[in-house]
């Protein structure tokens, strides 16, 4: 009953509430850039795909949590969604400034999440693990594709996804490391799929 009060809290933090990080946004480092209607509305654009991503860890790790059985596992999952909490404050704060908003679709896009989530820990923390280095491995790649778009002048942006990118890639090094295993192809393409549509749709809606 613990864990599952405090998958229900997370869900309305993370979906509803203003997300509060515990570290200042790497783009308050940088001045917010001139940028013109069209390159500020494609930073609005790709920043929300990149909110939805986070949205979509927090429930991922907060699926995962809930269901091992494993102390030191849980720990390390709600670590990681701690980390991960920190994007959803950066991202969604840009988004302010960019003069856009999220995802409507968020709700959608969490219970998604929250069943991969479940469905992984289910079959065994090492599989569950695995699904964290897929997950990661994508969104990194998926974030150095937004560097390669964002414009230059962005320099906020790009600093708020470059250090995202960092700390998923080491997300998935230490999964890996605590015992992750491979996931079978048929799901990596399933996830693969998946995010195309997620990405494709939050760009606009």
């Amino acid at each position: 009953m613990d864990q599952l009060l405090t998958a229900a809290d997370a869900a309305l933090r993370t979906l509803f509430a203003t997300p509060r990080a515990n570290e200042e946004s790497p783009g308050k480092q940088h001045p917010v850039g001139d940028l013109d209607a069209a390159e500020q509305r494609l930073s609005g654009a790709l920043m929300r795909v990149n909110h939805v991503g986070e949205v979509c860890a927090q429930a991922l790790y907060t699926a995962q949590a809930a269901v091992t059985k494993d102390p030191q596992l849980r720990a390390h999952l709600l670590e990681a969604a701690r980390e991960e909490g920190d994007h959803l404050a950066w991202t969604r704060e840009r988004l302010q400034e960019l003069g856009t908003r999220p995802s409507l679709l968020n709700p959608l896009w969490y219970a998604g999440a929250f069943a991969l989530g479940v469905v992984a820990s289910k079959v065994s923390d090492a599989m569950s693990l695995g699904f964290v280095v897929e997950t990661e491995t994508q969104v990194a790649a998926h974030l150095q594709s937004h560097l390669d778009r964002l414009p230059e002048q962005d320099l906020a942006s790009r600093a708020i996804v470059e250090r995202m990118k960092d700390d998923e890639e080491r997300h998935a090094a230490n999964a890996l490391a605590a015992g992750a295993v491979d996931i079978p192809l048929p799901a990596r393409a399933l996830m693969q799929a998946a995010a195309k549509v997620m990405t494709t749709t939050a760009h606009y809606i």
